[in-house]
């Protein structure tokens, strides 16, 4: 009897920690249905509610490491080196999702992956914010992408560009007739091939932080880089990533946070990379 009481709790335990685990797999990522909130201020479900609407996004409210920051450069390291972001992205099949305020691109294999400080980061998806979130010495921009990466512990990292208004954007050039096929919140369609690697990330210089997720659950301790060179959008592709999501809300920008002492290292190497076709 004793013995079987033994393998019981054992049993129980170990379907425990199962359960934890896919809990923390499923809410370590941010959420794919966003109409439960949105950003409209002094509303119900805008940012400062966040924390309020579900009790797992509690930590949009009590987190004191929270994102988006103001990279102000008299608070940043500058560093002359540090162990590189090694990119090894080549094309998959992805999915085109209109998640209620933003459109995802989500890569449905492994080929995508980044290596840094060690660590393998699958590449997950990518979405547009616009204005950008991220502020460089108070200065907002245009837009802001977020490269969304996964490891195999359901770490975070997450790599950012900025834009500003200029010359259109070739990679979404590409993806300007697949936004009409998601008309609405939650449509989506398959995107064929896409080569996350068409996503220029070449300067010389990134901002480096420890933050969270900018939408629910607002998870902490994703680390963030963010490419310094600016890349650039036209107004009209702004437009088109606003117009298509139809949330009646002008911006998908969550509201700064503070720093909290937090370190922003600012390192002068460049981000590698090694991107292929199949």
């Amino acid at each position: 009897m004793k013995t079987s009481s033994m393998f019981i709790k054992s049993s129980s335990l170990v379907f425990a920690l199962f359960l934890l685990s896919i809990l923390e797999s499923t809410t370590a990522q941010e959420v794919d249905d966003e109409t439960e909130f949105d950003y409209m201020r002094g509303s119900e479900k805008g940012p400062d509610r966040w924390g309020h609407i579900k009790e797992e996004w509690a930590e949009c409210k009590t987190g004191k490491m929270q994102s988006p920051i103001d990279l102000l450069h008299r608070r940043v390291q500058v560093l002359p080196k540090s162990e590189e972001v090694v990119k090894f992205y080549k094309s998959g099949n992805a999915t085109v999702k209109n998640r209620g305020h933003d459109i995802m691109i989500e890569w449905e294999g492994e080929e995508s992956k980044i290596q840094m400080n060690c660590t393998t980061y699958i590449l997950k998806q990518c979405h547009w914010h616009s204005p950008s979130e991220h502020t460089v010495n108070g200065k907002r921009f245009a837009a802001e992408l977020h490269l969304v990466h996964q490891s195999s512990d359901n770490k975070i990292a997450v790599i950012g560009l900025l834009y500003k208004l200029g010359k259109p954007n070739r990679f979404l050039n590409k993806l300007m007739e697949k936004l009409k096929l998601v008309p609405h919140a939650l449509d989506k369609t398959n995107a064929g091939e896409i080569n996350p690697g068409e996503i220029k990330l070449r300067g010389n210089k990134y901002y480096r932080y420890k933050g969270s997720l900018t939408t629910p659950p607002c998870t902490e301790g994703v680390v963030w880089t963010i490419d310094k060179r600016v890349a650039t959008i036209s107004e009209n592709q702004v437009a088109s990533i606003r117009e298509v999501v139809h949330d009646d809300a002008e911006k998908n920008a969550r509201p700064l946070h503070p720093r909290n002492g937090r370190k922003i290292r600012l390192y002068t190497t460049t981000i590698k990379g090694h991107s292929r076709e199949n």
